[in-house]
């Protein structure tokens, strides 16, 4: 009787000799990688030790297969190809970053044990905004410097340096972390060559008429002198008078109030009583307004009143916006520092006068409150109308209040000259790709918020002013009579292309300057799926790689990136970038708070993977305040966080299991608290997997020729396995045909818990309980039988994990004897199929 035979249709896959083969999957090649750059493989000459300890089967893996080419296999004909989102260079790695990692991470190898050709890209983002932020703080605290007196230059010389450090402990963590990622593909949002899709990207949308420039509403930051995008907007909803600390101001200013004052009305002794939560922007009113059907006002209708500053008489005009149950039913109209007052005053024609400067101090719109900071001008405008008699009071009033999510000042809506790009014909294509079925997104919830978004969108204001990142490639022109905008290459092209459209001589162009501004961040990272593959040049990598198979990344930015790479790749490129989208949620701790520095329950991936002490946590909080990035009073906070939330510190679980951990979770929900015991537990998983393979090999070495048990059971022998064998390698099947599945659907989460109750309930806990007997038996065949089962379920089993635990199964996997062809690792070996163990 043959008990032990393997069957191989090519070596590595494992499958029985009597099941016809579906679907032949091309042989493995990897990179030819020359001796001198090939790290020595880990010494595997000691016994297994007789514990899991994750840093010592951690160490030693990740050069090797890295100097092994194992994590770019090429040749395939079906391939998958995907991007990591670019994390930014403002710091290290968190938790959503690896949360990223590992289940971009757990699919790109799955498809690689399917066969596939798997292109990952990694990257950085230079972030303009957010690191501009970061490395003034740390200059201002660590050497007493700002930007300007550093001047453009050697300040952008100071976040090139931040870039290199900061972007070598990114690409640390994630390779700390596992992750097979094809790093000679690696790509910064900065590169020349990124940089040279920018510009090209940019003037494309310009020459096709979709980039134009205007005076509008922005998100303004004073404190960042900038223009922000709306991401970087948190809107804080207050409930009563609450006292927020504002850049820039010794004392905190209180928020929450509705205050009331009177406009009189002209030529007349009756008034108009208008409420407001910022009663500083009066001093640019240019209307008042109620409802056309408001009886108490109709007699007031065309009628004027006067301002008490400016000493002009602006209109009482009507408009069904108003809600005459709010308040007086009377609404001031400030055009130049509302976006719903904007809209009125484009409806009604009105003037728009802006009150404040970039640093947020008014200007000379009413001499007497010039120069003063916006919140001081508040009670200043206050009193003033309470001299003149027209002050009515205030009372508490629940309000939501804009702030810059880099600064914390409070967003002032500014009428700025600034760079749009027209978004309505992108975005029905972007919502066509999704209705026809050309683009998935997963979860499916996510379509109808899609579409309306998309179906509602504004155009996007693409222009910031700071000096970190890509500078617009657009010129002002001045001729002897006039001024042109254009984008262009170069101050000869845009001489060039000004001189043929409004047909003038470049000899009557007097001066040529490049715009200061940056492009939003969001832009270059829109082009990156195919950018990074060398467009606009037609290169064998973008033929070969583009479009791209899935984008996997957080809902929260599904409209501010997700969206806008598939209007500008379908625009640009006349595909959509990728062929499906894959959401995960948001991280918050396990009592289900938003992570956050200031709260001391952000978790560092690598403190996880090594552990680290209470005072470690507290050390490095503390040195957040040395370095600008916390208060004094955020780094208390985050002290007292850090103690109640990790008392005893951070456990050591390593890599695997914190991946583990984190596909455990359906990620596909909107949140998802994370819970250090649960890390824990996935070591102990891991703990467990290792004493399974010490009893196995404890086992085989205890029966003469033990190793020829080292093979999966054949179909010819099922007849004469005993019945748990049966029972044990028919739940192994269920599991595997199971796990397939789940991947396909991206349910990562059910994956592991099937693996965890496969491993502890099934084979653990009854299975090895159950052949221990056998296991003493005289009986050659049933013993045999049985180890040869166990050793199948090690075997499959490591292989089925591979993908989110690749440290432990790579380390037993070397250690697991075999009887036929080993491959060099279990990265060239082929995912289980069900019918592997029948």
């Amino acid at each position: 009787m043959l008990l032990y035979r393997i069957c191989q249709v090519r070596p590595g896959r494992l499958i029985l000799s009597d099941i016809p083969r579906v679907g032949v999957l091309p042989p493995y090649r990897t990179v030819v990688v020359s001796s001198s750059q090939r790290a020595a493989m880990k010494d595997l000459t000691q016994p297994l030790a007789s514990g899991y300890k994750p840093s010592e089967v951690e160490q030693g893996w990740y050069s090797w297969w890295e100097s092994r080419g194992f994590f770019r296999r090429r040749g395939a004909q079906e391939k998958f190809v995907m991007v990591l989102p670019p994390p930014n260079i403002t710091g290290t790695l968190h938790l959503g970053h690896a949360l990223t990692c590992a289940v971009q991470d757990a699919i790109a190898r799955w498809h690689q044990m399917r066969g596939h050709e798997v292109v990952w890209v990694p990257g950085c983002d230079h972030a303009g905004i957010a690191t501009q932020v970061v490395v003034e703080r740390y200059l201002w605290a660590t050497e007493g410097s700002t930007r300007h007196q550093l001047g453009r230059e050697r300040f952008v010389n100071e976040i090139w340096k931040w870039k290199e450090e900061k972007g070598t402990l990114i690409y640390d963590q994630m390779k700390r972390l596992g992750t097979s990622l094809d790093w000679d593909k690696a790509v910064f949002t900065m590169d020349a060559h990124m940089s040279e899709a920018v510009t090209e990207a940019f003037i494309q949308l310009y020459d096709s008429g979709l980039v134009y420039r205007k005076n509008a509403l922005v998100n303004w930051c004073c404190s960042l002198q900038s223009a922000v995008s709306d991401i970087e907007v948190e809107h804080l909803h207050l409930t009563g008078p609450t006292e927020l600390t504002i850049p820039g101001y010794d004392k905190p200013v209180t928020f929450g109030k509705m205050y009331d004052f009177a406009y009189k009305i002209s030529g007349s002794d009756e008034e108009l009583v208008v409420c407001t939560t910022r009663p500083e922007t009066m001093l640019g009113d240019t209307a008042v307004m109620v409802h056309p059907e408001d009886k108490r006002y109709i007699h007031l209708h065309g009628r004027h009143i006067i301002h008490p500053f400016r000493k002009d008489i602006i209109p009482v005009i009507t408009d069904s916006q108003v809600d005459p149950q709010f308040g007086t039913g009377v609404v001031k109209v400030t055009p130049g520092h509302s976006q719903d007052d904007y809209s009125v005053g484009q409806r009604h024609n009105l003037p728009q006068l802006t009150v404040f400067d970039e640093q947020g101090r008014v200007m000379d719109v009413v001499p007497e409150f010039k120069n003063f900071p916006r919140f001081k001008a508040r009670q200043a405008v206050l009193e003033a109308l309470s001299d003149l008699g027209l002050y009515r009071g205030c009372r508490a009033h629940p309000m939501m209040v804009p702030r810059c999510s880099r600064t914390q000042d409070v967003i002032e809506p500014l009428l700025k000259p600034q760079w749009f790009i027209n978004c309505k014909n992108m975005a029905v294509e972007a919502v066509n790709s999704v209705r026809k079925g050309n683009l998935h997104i997963h979860p499916e919830s996510y379509t109808r918020v899609w579409y309306e978004w998309l179906e509602n969108i504004n155009d996007w204001c693409v222009s910031r002013q700071l000096w970190w990142g890509h500078r617009i490639p657009a010129y002002c022109v001045q001729s002897d009579s006039e001024e042109f905008w254009v984008a262009a290459r170069s101050i000869e092209d845009a001489k060039s292309k000004v001189a043929e459209k409004e047909g003038i001589s470049e000899l009557s162009i007097t001066s040529v300057r490049q715009d200061e501004d940056v492009l939003d961040t969001w832009f270059s990272s829109a082009l990156f799926p195919f950018a990074v593959f060398g467009w606009p040049e037609k290169s064998e990598a973008l033929q070969s790689y583009y479009p791209t198979t899935l984008m996997e990344t957080g809902h929260d930015i599904l409209f501010f990136w997700v969206a806008r790479m598939v209007m500008l790749g379908t625009h640009l490129t006349s595909e959509l970038p990728f062929k499906a989208v894959l959401l995960h949620g948001l991280l918050c701790d396990a009592h289900g708070h938003k992570m956050s520095k200031s709260r001391g329950n952000v978790i560092d991936p690598i403190d996880v993977i090594q552990g680290a002490s209470l005072e470690v946590l507290n050390n490095r909080v503390k040195s957040s305040e040395k370095s600008g990035i916390l208060s004094g009073q955020e780094v208390s906070e985050a002290i007292k966080g850090q103690t109640s939330n990790f008392p005893n510190g951070i456990p050591d679980c390593g890599a695997d299991a914190l991946r583990f951990t984190l596909c455990s979770y359906n990620f596909k929900n909107k949140l998802l608290s994370v819970d250090i015991n649960r890390m824990e537990q996935s070591k102990f998983l891991g703990n467990k997997i290792w004493q399974t393979v010490r009893f196995l090999l404890s086992a085989l070495e205890k029966v003469e020729n033990g190793t020829q048990c080292a093979s999966h059971v054949h179909s010819s022998c099922r007849a004469d396995l005993g019945m748990m064998d049966k029972w044990i390698l028919s739940h192994m099947s269920r599991l595997i045909c199971g796990s397939n599945q789940c991947f396909e659907a991206y349910d990562l989460h059910l994956v592991t818990t099937g693996f965890v109750t496969f491993w502890y309930n099934h084979l653990c806990d009854v299975y090895l309980e159950s052949i221990k007997s056998v296991l003493k038996q005289e009986s050659d065949v049933a013993k045999l039988l049985a180890l040869q089962t166990l050793w199948t379920c090690v075997d499959v089993g490591l292989h089925a994990i591979s993908p989110f635990m690749p440290f432990l199964t790579e380390e037993l996997y070397q250690r697991l004897p075999r009887n036929g062809h080993k491959f060099e690792s279990i990265m060239q070996c082929d995912y289980p199929q069900p019918q592997q163990v029948g």
